[in-house]
């Protein structure tokens, strides 16, 4: 099992944060914020361990918010050897967005100026959203002008800090009532020229689709006419959950609405019996029985066994085609069954199916097995 992110954000950041604080501030009192941030520390999860250094920064830095802001973001380029951006190292700024989030509501001016060079070094996405929610307009007026932005991760702020529903954060309640401010964001960045921001642009219609599926249908519509290859692209990473879930609407979207004529065949399991720990392989073929070629997009959902014995369902992109009359496809794919901290696997029987056109053809089923006596 992987270890655990925090690991790498021990007592060394704080010590970090100091050393880089006392090269701009003199009067830094090192030895007491490092008491206060160490207190309790070995006890929270990372982004608790962010918030509690932010925390012990703003009881020893100067009272005045742009001031110890302003400390802050000077420090900032005493960190050695620590890439601009890329890396786990990054993470050494998280304190810093917190310090923003939670403290500088009340200084919305130099708060975003602040957002603006941290996500730079790390993302501001988790700190933007206070502001949101506390000065909407004047943030999306910031945000509006940030969509022209030279720096890829100031332009990705935009997209990714406004998703309603972004992993680890608290939801946007306003936005998924009405994702039209937003909307009018994702319309400046659908082409922009960064992949790292058009794939943020498609999470965050993908997170507008599960309120507004109407809206995201519409969306997509539109912005696949005339569409270069790479918006076709953020429509269809867009549309991924709503395939997913086999939505008539989004697979009609992408051109796959028809029912297809096919027969799953040739089905292998391999191994038969596999063991936590270990892979396993479901291949099988797709076969045209139709009178005529038939445009497929083809995916895998496999249930997997679960501690209370119901099947937990998940699927898997495989492959789109146009196939000919009498034709087949052959697919497979790889499972990995180490245990993760995403996913943790049971013994017990699996069954999968192969969805065409969001249409279910039951395939087979594997018997996992537990893991290996060492």
């Amino acid at each position: 099992m992987a270890e655990p992110l925090k690991n790498q954000f021990g007592p060394e950041i704080p010590q970090a944060i100091a050393q880089m604080l006392q090269q701009v501030h003199a009067e830094f009192p090192v030895q007491a914020f490092l008491r206060t941030a160490l207190q309790g520390y070995e006890a929270l999860e990372l982004m608790d361990r962010g918030r509690h250094i932010a925390r012990a920064l703003h009881a020893h830095l100067p009272p005045a918010y742009p001031r110890a802001v302003g400390l802050l973001l000077r420090s900032m380029d005493q960190a050695p050897g620590l890439p601009r951006e890329g890396s786990l190292a990054s993470f050494l700024f998280l304190p810093h967005s917190c310090f923003v989030a939670e403290f500088g509501l009340d200084h919305v001016e130099p708060s975003m100026r602040a957002l603006h060079a941290i996500t730079q070094r790390f993302t501001s996405e988790f700190a933007i959203r206070p502001f949101l929610v506390r000065h909407p307009q004047a943030t999306l007026q910031q945000l509006a002008a940030w969509a022209q932005d030279p720096n890829h991760h100031v332009r990705r702020l935009v997209s990714e800090g406004t998703r309603p529903r972004l992993p680890w954060a608290p939801r946007l309640p306003a936005f998924q009532a009405d994702p039209q401010p937003v909307l009018a964001l994702l319309e400046r960045l659908r082409d922009d020229p960064s992949l790292y921001v058009r794939r943020s642009v498609a999470n965050n219609l993908n997170d507008i689709g599960k309120d507004h599926p109407d809206v995201l249908a519409a969306t997509a519509r539109r912005w696949l006419a005339d569409a270069p290859p790479e918006r076709a692209w953020v429509v269809r990473h867009a549309l991924r959950w709503a395939v997913k879930q086999g939505a008539p609407w989004a697979l009609d979207v992408l051109g796959y609405g028809q029912q297809a004529q096919v027969a799953v065949r040739a089905v292998q399991v391999r191994p038969a019996r596999p063991r936590i720990g270990g892979t396993v392989v479901l291949a099988f073929e797709v076969h045209n029985t139709g009178k005529a070629a038939q445009d497929l997009l083809v995916d895998l959902r496999v249930h997997y066994a679960s501690a209370r014995g119901a099947a937990r369902a998940k699927v898997f992109k495989l492959s789109t085609a146009q196939l000919a009359p009498g034709a087949a496809l052959e697919l497979h794919k790889t499972l990995s069954l180490r245990q993760m901290t995403t996913r943790q696997h049971h013994a017990g029987r699996h069954r999968f199916e192969v969805l065409v056109n969001g249409a279910a053809h039951p395939a087979g089923h594997f018997d996992l097995r537990d893991a290996a006596p060492d």
